[in-house]
């Protein structure tokens, strides 16, 4: 067992760097380029999160479904599907006609999103925005999305995406 095989990443780091196997300038560069990467992920994520809203909303099933990994799961109130062709078919068949919105949008929030290399996690708020009876906007419903995210093919895609529903249907 190596002497630094026990240790924290950054206590690794620290002790690499007070040994003299890592320049001083080269830990600074590999850090700053390591939080700028970490930050660039949370950005695209972030759009990922957005995009899948604005798609679904303008009925855009096929970009919708282009957020999801090749093997990715939606799993919500109308059941679960794997792939992004099962899952453009399963939001045709259970939302309505491709390219038509009905008038209904989502509000999106309180991102928090948490990276590990190639995967990541996050959560977010949704509620559910439609016409009411004197055609004002109202609340239909509202919820969280828990999401299991991973970099393919040098993009972010949703791997398991899972919707829960916190406030009931009005």
């Amino acid at each position: 067992m190596g002497k630094f095989e026990n240790m924290k990443p950054p206590l690794v780091a620290l002790a690499l760097l007070a040994s003299g196997f890592v320049p001083a300038g080269a830990f600074a560069q590999t850090s700053l380029a390591q939080k700028i990467q970490r930050l660039e992920d949370i950005e695209e994520i972030r759009t990922v999160l957005v995009n899948y809203g604005r798609y679904l909303d303008a009925h855009d099933f096929k970009a919708y479904a282009r957020l999801f990994a090749e093997n990715g799961e939606w799993i919500g109130g109308f059941g679960t599907v794997k792939g992004p062709a099962e899952v453009e078919a399963f939001m045709e068949k259970n939302i309505g006609s491709p390219g038509k919105p009905n008038g209904t949008y989502h509000l999106l929030s309180n991102f928090v999103i948490d990276v590990h290399g190639d995967t990541a996690t996050a959560w977010s708020r949704w509620n559910y925005v439609t016409p009411g009876p004197d055609k004002k906007p109202v609340i239909n419903q509202g919820g969280h999305y828990e999401d299991k995210l991973v970099r393919e093919n040098g993009h972010w895609k949703f791997i398991r995406r899972e919707a829960f529903r916190d406030l009931p249907s009005t």
